[in-house]
């Protein structure tokens, strides 16, 4: 059994106007740098990380004592067309209608589908889990990238969008090498 801490990125500037900001390499704002500063986090053993600098600096401002490994395939789902955009500016958006009314089904114009995005996130979760010998580890990446694992992976099992959490939020649980149990939210 092995201790899991899901960690999400500090703020940006986009998190603050609710813009979809999944391939745009963000640092974190000054909001989520204080933000982050006022949280406790678990030690773990080990990081991995997802290559963006919003989640590289999270972890060096968290755990400034541990290296992280970074992870390419724990980065954010590629919103395509709709990056950069919040909700006001796709509104009367066709492609983005069909996107909502299809729940969040639909693959992004230009971008990638939402299933591929949540199997390559599941695959490189497992791929961390196996690739190193620690008694717990911390991930710091994306709100959509710990709604896919949880998704994936945790008990009860709950829909992708139910595990959504604020920045500098997350879950805490137990994997057994296939599922995460007795999972609480940071």
């Amino acid at each position: 059994m092995k201790k899991i801490i899901l960690i999400r990125h500090g703020k940006t500037i986009g998190n603050t106007e609710a813009r979809y900001i999944g391939t745009t390499d963000q640092p974190l704002c000054d909001e989520g740098i204080a933000a982050l500063r006022e949280m406790k986090y678990p030690q773990p053993d080990i990081i991995f990380c997802s290559p963006m600098k919003r989640c590289l600096q999270t972890a060096s401002l968290i755990y400034p004592d541990l290296a992280p490994r970074i992870v390419r395939d724990l980065r954010e789902c590629e919103f395509g067309d709709f990056e950069r955009k919040n909700h006001a500016e796709l509104d009367g958006n066709e492609y983005y209608q069909r996107w909502i009314d299809s729940g969040g089904s639909l693959p992004f114009p230009n971008g990638e589908s939402p299933n591929g995005f949540r199997q390559r996130v599941a695959n490189a979760f497992v791929a961390c889990v196996n690739s190193a010998a620690f008694g717990s580890a911390a991930f710091v990446v994306h709100g959509g990238t710990i709604m896919a694992v949880m998704e994936a992976f945790a008990i009860p099992q709950k829909s992708y969008f139910d595990y959504m959490v604020k920045n500098g939020h997350g879950f805490i649980g137990n994997f057994d090498g296939a599922r995460i149990t007795d999972a609480v939210e940071l």
